[in-house]
């Protein structure tokens, strides 16, 4: 026979003071935990959001990142032509030649500058990336200096705001119009024409090449072929491939959230057993009773323990609710591969509010088991005899 689930919720009220404190100690440890998986999950989100699958993007052999690739432009004559890619508005090939260049520009809140990247791209460029689009003023024309920035590097880096002008190269810039990307990595970069960045910083070629091909074979193919061509010293590797090597930084994240719960779930796993064991030691008499109303050892302890799980998961409660004023508050920090800054955002989904109440369940039965045992474990005429 098991005890009513309202006995533990009525007694779960009965010391206010030290429920109160547990519940805080568990909240504290959700809502760190939850607050630190939202920023991996925001950052995992902006790199692995970035590729399209259709996608290939074109490297120099053995170069990890576009800024210290290079690309020819016979090389890119020679790309452009191959069988299988598919055709832009225009009906020529859609490959983009893109030139990366990365700018120094002081923060917003004067706490130093930053490297940011600038990416030259031609008109296939918004073709290959749909997603992003001109929110505010316009795009920048061919052949002038002129670009486009993020929204985000917009609101946290200084004098790049809306028709302002900043030394770049060899002379100064304008900037024409902000964009936004769809949480992608491209959100934190600025865009000007590719043959202007080529002439500002005398270029002899491109960083990389980005093209679409027709399906899935046809992409293996030239993958293949640009991979053998002797003529070339590239490689080609899916672009949602690449961007997914870019979330390692999200793995220290990890690791720092999975430390720091550690750590700070043994003290909350003994804020919970010394509110269970108070909870033992002041219903004696009760569990006594309870016993010679007939119930078993396995009742007490699993009402005992049930009681010690809805206090952690009140706990957990309140911690996804501290936790969940971080939701979309947008962030960056350097990505140590283009050492360029990348701006994503905090962002918690429902299977992380999953996860971090079943964590309080856990530290709840963790701290609830021995106190339940104890309280099983009472003798029955012994109980009755407390006062």
């Amino acid at each position: 026979m098991a005890i009513p689930i309202k006995y533990n919720l009525r007694n779960l009220f009965v010391r206010k003071v030290s429920t109160t404190m547990t519940v805080f100690s568990i909240g504290l440890v959700v809502a760190v935990f939850l607050a630190l998986m939202a920023l991996a999950t925001g950052i995992d989100k902006t790199f692995t959001s970035s590729g399209d699958p259709r996608n290939l993007l074109v490297l120099r052999k053995s170069a990890q990142v576009e800024g210290n690739s290079a690309v020819t432009k016979e090389e890119y004559q020679i790309v452009r032509y191959f069988p299988g890619i598919d055709q832009g508005a225009n009906g020529q090939p859609l490959v983009s030649p893109e030139v990366i260049v990365l700018l120094n520009i002081p923060r917003r809140d004067g706490t130093g500058s930053a490297n940011v990247t600038v990416r030259g791209v031609g008109p296939e460029a918004f073709q290959l990336r749909p997603y992003l689009q001109i929110v505010e003023g316009r795009l920048f024309r061919p052949g002038m200096r002129e670009m486009v920035v993020s929204n985000n590097l917009a609101r946290r880096f200084a004098n790049i705001e809306l028709g302002r002008q900043l030394k770049f190269g060899k002379g100064y810039w304008t900037v024409v119009g902000h964009f936004e990307a769809g949480g992608t990595s491209f959100d934190s970069e600025l865009w000007a024409d590719v043959n202007e960045l080529i002439s500002e910083f005398d270029r002899r070629g491109y960083s990389s090449l980005l093209l679409r091909s027709w399906d899935p074979r046809a992409q293996q193919a030239l993958t293949a072929q640009i991979g053998g061509d002797r003529r070339l010293q590239l490689e080609a590797l899916s672009e949602r491939g690449y961007y997914d090597q870019q979330t390692l930084a999200g793995v220290g994240i990890k690791a720092l959230a999975t430390l720091m719960t550690l750590f700070m779930g043994i003290g909350a796993c003994f804020a919970a057993m010394n509110t269970m064991y108070a909870a033992v030691s002041n219903r004696t008499r009760e569990i006594g009773t309870l016993r010679a109303l007939g119930f078993s050892r396995g009742s007490i302890l699993l009402s005992f323990l049930i009681e010690a799980v809805l206090l952690a998961l009140i706990g957990g409660a309140v911690g996804c609710a501290l936790g969940s004023w971080v939701n979309g508050i947008s962030t960056g920090s350097a990505n140590f591969n283009t050492f360029s800054e990348v701006t994503y955002n905090f962002r918690i989904t429902f299977p992380l509010v999953v996860t971090a109440l079943a964590l309080s369940g856990f530290l709840g039965v963790l701290g609830g088991f021995l106190p339940a045992r104890s309280a099983a474990r009472q003798p029955i005429v012994e109980a009755l005899r407390s006062v």
